[in-house]
C-alpha cells in the first residue's frame, strides 16, 4: 500500500466504523427477547418455556445464516447484503405482529429475523476488521460492543412500547426501527478493498496461515475452537434469553425486579465486548477466553447450588453476561491468528456454528435436565473442560514450532550425553 491510498484509507474508514456501529445497534436489540415471554404467555395462553424457546431458534438460524453470508455478499457487496437483511428483519418483525399461534412465532420472529440478523452480522463484523487490520482486537471489540449497545438501548424502548400498546403493535415498531437503523448504517459502510486486506495481512503474523475451509477442517484445533465457543454462548444465550424467569425462579424476584435483569445483562455484555476485545490485543487471546469460562464456571455453580438475594443474583448473571460478550468479540480475531484474514468470513462462519449450537441445545437440554438449576450444573462442568483446552491450546504453525524446539533440544542432550 502506497502513502497516498495509506492515508486514503486513514480518512475514510471512520465513517465506515461509524456505520458500522448503527448496523450492529439495529442487530442488537434481538438480546431484549425475554421481555416478550411473558407478554406472549398472557396474550395467547402459550407456555413461557416455548416462548423461550424462540430465542434459541433464533440464534441457530443467526449462526446458520452466516454460512452463505460471504456468497451473498460476493453477488450483492456489502451495501446489497446490508439492504437484504434490514428487509428481512424488518419484514419479519412486523409480520410477527400479526402471529396468532406458536409455530408461526417461530417461523417469522425466530427464523425469519435470526437468519436476516446472521448475514449482516457476520460480514458487516469481518469487513470491520479488514479495515483495521491493526486494531482487530479494538475494532471487533466496538463492532460487538454496539451489537450489545442495541440491547441496552430497547430494552426500555421496547418495554415501553409493550406497556402502552401491547406485545403485537411493539413488535411493528420493532421491525420499523430495526430496518431505519439498518438502512442508515449501510449508506456509510463500505467494503474493505481486498487488495489492501491482502498487504496488511501480509504485514501480520497470520500472512502465512491463509487456510481455506477445508484445509481448516483437517486441523484439530478448529473443533477445540468450535468447542469452546460452544460452550461459551451455550452458557451466554441460556442467561440472556431467559434471565428475567431465572430471577424470578431461583433468587425469588418480583417481575419489575427481574426485569431490570435484562438491562443490567445487556450493560455488562457490552462492557465484556469492549473491554476484553481492548484487552485481548495487548494479552494472549486465548488465556483471556480461559480466564473467562473459568469465572462464568464458578458463577454457574453460585447459580445452582446457593441460595441467591437479589444482589447475589444480579452479581452472577453480570459475570455471565461480561464473559459471554468478552469470547464472542474475541474470538473473530482468534480464527484469523489461527487460520488467517483471506478466508476469514467463512471460516469464522463455520467455526461460529457453536453460537447458534450452543443457544439451541441450551433449551433442550433444560427440557431435559429438568430446569435451571441442573443446566446451570452442566455449564459449569463444560465450561471447566473448556478452560483446560484454552489453556493448552495453539496456533497450529506455532505448535509444530514448539514440538520441533523440544526435538531439537533433545537431539542435543542427546550429543551432550555421548
Amino acid at each position: 500500500m502506497d502513502a497516498e491510498r495509506k492515508n486514503d484509507m486513514q480518512v475514510t474508514r471512520w465513517p465506515i466504523l461509524i456505520g458500522t456501529v448503527i448496523v450492529m445497534i439495529g442487530l442488537g436489540t434481538i438480546y431484549t427477547w425475554s421481555l416478550f415471554n411473558q407478554p406472549l404467555e398472557d396474550k395467547f395462553g402459550w407456555n413461557v418455556g416455548a416462548v423461550a424457546t424462540t430465542f434459541s431458534i433464533m440464534s441457530f438460524a443467526l449462526s446458520l445464516s452466516t454460512l452463505s453470508a460471504s456468497k451473498i455478499q460476493e453477488k450483492l457487496g456489502i451495501r446489497g447484503l446490508l439492504a437484504l437483511s434490514a428487509i428481512g428483519m424488518g419484514a419479519g418483525l412486523v409480520i410477527t405482529a400479526f402471529d396468532t399461534e406458536l409455530w408461526m412465532l417461530y417461523i417469522t420472529a425466530g427464523i425469519i429475523v435470526g437468519a436476516a440478523n446472521g448475514i449482516a452480522y457476520m460480514t458487516t463484523l469481518s469487513n470491520a476488521i479488514q479495515w483495521y487490520p491493526e486494531k482487530k482486537g479494538l475494532v471487533s471489540g466496538i463492532a460487538i460492543g454496539a451489537y450489545g449497545i442495541g440491547s441496552v438501548l430497547f430494552k426500555y424502548v421496547l418495554q415501553f412500547l409493550i406497556e402502552h400498546s401491547g406485545v403485537s403493535l411493539a413488535f411493528l415498531y420493532w421491525g420499523l426501527i430495526s430496518f431505519v437503523l439498518l438502512g442508515a448504517g449501510l449508506l456509510l459502510v463500505r467494503q474493505a478493498p481486498v487488495l489492501e486486506a491482502k498487504k496488511s495481512a501480509q504485514q501480520t503474523a497470520t500472512a502465512e496461515r491463509d487456510y481455506s475451509v477445508k484445509d481448516m477442517l483437517k486441523t484439530k484445533e478448529a473443533y477445540f475452537l468450535f468447542f469452546i465457543l460452544f460452550t461459551a454462548c451455550m452458557s451466554g444465550l441460556y442467561m440472556i434469553g431467559s434471565v428475567s424467569n431465572i430471577g424470578i425462579s431461583l433468587a425469588g424476584l418480583d417481575a419489575a425486579t427481574a426485569a431490570n435483569a435484562v438491562a443490567l445483562v445487556a450493560l455488562l455484555n457490552t462492557a465484556g465486548r469492549l473491554v476484553l476485545g481492548a484487552a485481548s490485543d495487548y494479552m494472549n487471546r486465548l488465556k483471556v477466553v480461559a480466564g473467562a469460562l473459568l469465572i462464568t464456571a464458578i458463577a454457574a455453580v453460585v447459580i445452582s447450588h446457593v441460595t441467591l438475594n437479589a444482589v447475589l443474583f444480579f452479581i452472577s448473571v453480570s459475570l455471565v453476561a461480561f464473559c459471554f460478550g468478552g469470547n464472542i468479540t474475541i474470538f473473530p480475531t482468534i480464527v484469523a491468528e489461527f487460520f488467517g484474514l483471506k478466508n476469514q468470513s467463512r471460516n469464522y462462519g463455520i467455526i461460529y456454528q457453536g453460537f447458534g449450537l450452543g443457544g439451541l441445545s441450551a433449551s433442550f437440554i433444560s427440557g431435559l435436565l429438568g430446569g435451571f438449576a441442573p443446566t446451570f450444573n452442566l455449564i459449569a462442568i463444560l465450561c471447566s473442560l473448556a478452560f483446560i483446552v484454552a489453556l493448552t491450546l495453539h496456533v497450529p504453525e506455532e505448535k509444530a514450532a514448539v514440538r520441533k524446539e523440544e526435538q531439537r533440544r533433545e537431539q542435543y542432550r542427546k550429543r551432550q550425553a555421548y
